[in-house]
């Protein structure tokens, strides 16, 4: 998971920053700091787990170069 996907995630449930903390258990500050780096998210495991958990309970799909989502999304391709 990037921080690029984390930010495209929340846009896409029109969450705060503040309210994936509150869903994830996952502190503001450290929601924050992963946020704002491009590229693969820093940090410990378990952090990341409680973010992809709350984003997927919800509806979100990290999907893999190539992989091919199960309903309607964006992706960005970087060729382009």
């Amino acid at each position: 998971m990037t921080g690029e996907q984390v930010r495209a995630a929340r846009a896409l449930l029109k969450w705060s920053a503040k309210k994936l903390a509150e869903v994830s258990g996952v502190s503001y500050p450290t929601i924050q700091r992963l946020e704002s780096k491009d590229g693969p998210l820093a940090g410990y495991a378990d952090t990341h787990d409680a973010i992809r958990k709350a984003f997927e309970i919800n509806g979100i799909q990290f999907l893999a170069s190539g992989e091919v989502a199960t309903g309607p999304g964006v992706a960005i391709d970087r060729k382009a």
